[in-house]
């Protein structure tokens, strides 16, 4: 829409899968593809992945989702960010509740389950960083390592901490930040 001939892609999370497949279907269009905390096979399709776990995170989401009472939610949060401190736990939370309604927040929880651009990982043609967090609760450190091995030429930033959503001011954000600007600088 704004019409770029070519640009970097950013893609966090579970946004990562959808920029991997953009960037192999648009080449190019791709100039740099910067990837954190991201994983190229949902929980549903990883081998030995606990999918009672997760099927019990989708109940889990249906039952308390849309809830005033935080607790269900909180769950979430405290995988995405234990070190954040309560008041953002808080906001998130409430930003949760309110982002999505618990039939919504199940179908999404579904799909991202089922995803998987591990076929496309070798067709990434555009110059690529992979970033993430050591002991992120969320997304499996190794996930991200796999990815990098994966992409050919790509570069891999371990990140201290534990967040999957960084913290302005953290060690982690810091390094972030920094990295992405020497990638796209270079």
């Amino acid at each position: 829409a704004a019409e770029y001939d070519q640009f970097a892609l950013y893609g966090g999370s579970q946004g990562g899968a959808v920029s991997i497949a953009y960037a192999v279907r648009h080449p190019d269009r791709v100039s740099h593809l910067i990837l954190y905390g991201s994983f190229a096979l949902g929980w549903r399709k990883r081998p030995g992945a606990d999918t009672e776990q997760q099927e019990a995170m989708m109940t889990l989401i249906r039952l308390g989702w849309g809830s005033q009472d935080p607790t269900f939610r909180q769950l979430f949060t405290t995988q995405f960010m234990p070190s954040a401190g309560q008041d953002k736990w808080e906001a998130l939370n409430e930003l949760q509740r309110l982002s999505a309604s618990p039939e919504a927040a199940v179908r999404y929880y579904e799909a991202v389950g089922k995803v998987d651009v591990v076929s496309l990982l070798s067709q990434v043609k555009a110059r690529t960083l992979v970033m993430h967090v050591r002991e992120d609760g969320r997304v499996p450190f190794d996930l991200g390592r796999q990815i990098a091995a994966s992409i050919t030429g790509a570069r891999f930033v371990a990140l201290p901490g534990r967040n999957h959503i960084l913290q302005t001011g953290e060690p982690a954000a810091v390094r972030f930040l920094e990295e992405i600007r020497l990638f796209l600088a270079s």
